[in-house]
């Protein structure tokens, strides 16, 4: 099942030298050497994409490495992940983008790292793009601090225009949401917390989109988007022809406010679980097409982080191995998505999205696959994650959507 190509049919696929080597009908390939994985009853497709993951190295090993975070990745389905710059120290030079893709991090899924925008991510000058993309970054941002002058927005996305990246903005107007820990309304007010407004999303990509307006050939990504405010700004900016493209989180699709409970700080990220209004949103933008692509925005840490009072605690959850089961699950048979659109929404749009050569199933290109169960019922437990960090909203519930095999550049790094 190839939504990049529209194949949806029984086919024999043989993997080789890091690529895919033949899809033929069954029967059809003869290769005596190799490995038979019987596929019978499953669903074959392109490795997933995840354009939005924290993998703390280097600097937060105690919260993931780049092995353990792709380990995640893999049982997940994932075969790529773009991790964002916000590490010790930030990724903001080409030594640090390079030391990420290193073979010595013991990677199980291939890492494209995207850069910071600018240098410590500080909002203030910007780094040196060409030398960056040289080095492997496949966008920039200061992804969690946002940049807030328009001044040097608007230079970072004619810098980045000038070598065809995107740059990604966390869209978030922190001059609004100083102490903040959830969203605006009644729950924050009932809770005693300080609330998120809908307007310091929504304002940014607003900002943004007029920026925009001003450089040629200039590509904005917003990154996990959460209320109709925004995703109706970047609707309209389509409409009018702006290259803007956007990503949603699992979480911001299957969950609300509501989740929080009594102070549940796994159920605490940024930005934060919304009203239902802004979570039905999502999923209309999901199946009008306005969002590109479901990004997790997985962000473990240490359980004695999260062990904290809920306004201290830090934001953000796993998600690398739920993200294939709960799109299954809400979008396909809750929603009624067609599967190839799940995971075209997983797979060939975001490779669209950030100009990857990933996301599709044809000979020649590399040989990333997952093999999963699209009917099979499981629950998901955080302790038998593969992550370093369980903090997850997610623990104990049933998915539909099981990932058997996954395959990055040929090679098996998951199997159950």
């Amino acid at each position: 099942m190839d939504p990049a190509s529209g194949l949806d049919a029984k086919r024999d696929v043989l993997l080789s030298e890091g690529k895919i080597a033949a899809i033929e009908n069954p029967g059809q390939i003869r290769a005596a050497e190799a490995e038979i994985f019987d596929a019978k009853g499953l669903v074959v497709a392109p490795g997933l994409i995840d354009i939005h993951v924290h993998l703390r190295e280097p600097g937060q090993g105690y919260k993931e490495t780049i092995a353990t975070g792709t380990a995640a990745a893999a049982a997940g389905g994932f075969t790529s992940v773009c991790a964002m710059p916000n590490t010790v120290p930030v990724n903001d030079a080409p030594e640090t983008t390079r030391w990420m893709q290193a073979p010595e991090r013991g990677a199980s899924a291939r890492v494209f790292p995207i850069s910071a925008a600018t240098r410590g991510s500080m909002g203030e000058a910007l780094t040196d793009y060409a030398a960056l993309k040289k080095a492997g970054a496949v966008a920039v941002t200061d992804d969690g601090k946002p940049i807030l002058g328009d001044d040097i927005m608007l230079e970072a996305l004619r810098a980045a225009a000038a070598l065809d990246l995107p740059v990604i903005q966390h869209a978030e107007d922190t001059r609004l949401t100083g102490g903040c820990s959830m969203n605006a309304g009644v729950l924050a007010f009932r809770l005693g917390l300080r609330g998120m407004s809908v307007e310091a999303e929504s304002s940014l990509v607003e900002r943004d989109l007029d920026l925009l307006k001003r450089v040629k050939h200039g590509h904005l990504h917003v990154a996990h988007l959460s209320t109709k405010k925004a995703l109706d700004a970047v609707r309209a900016a389509r409409r009018a022809g702006l290259h803007v493209t956007c990503e949603v989180t699992p979480h911001h699709f299957a969950l609300t406010e509501d989740r929080i409970g009594l102070y549940d700080t796994n159920a605490k990220m940024n930005p934060p679980l919304r009203a239902e209004s802004d979570r039905a949103a999502m999923i209309e933008g999901l199946l009008d097409g306005t969002l590109d692509a479901i990004a997790t925005d997985h962000a473990p840490h240490a359980a004695h982080e999260k062990e904290q009072e809920f306004d201290r605690a830090p934001n953000g959850i796993t998600g690398l191995e739920t993200a294939l089961g709960l799109a299954i699950s809400i979008l396909h048979v809750r929603h009624k998505m067609p599967l190839p659109r799940v995971l075209a929404l997983l797979s060939s749009r975001p490779a669209q999205a950030l100009g990857l050569n990933r996301g599709i199933l044809a000979p020649g290109v590399p040989g990333d696959v997952v093999v999963f169960d699209p009917a099979e019922k499981w629950v998901f437990q955080a302790e038998g994650s593969r992550s370093k960090s369980k903090n997850t909203p997610f623990d104990g519930w049933e998915l539909q959507g099981r990932v058997r095999l996954t395959a990055s550049e040929g090679r098996v790094v998951f199997r159950s």
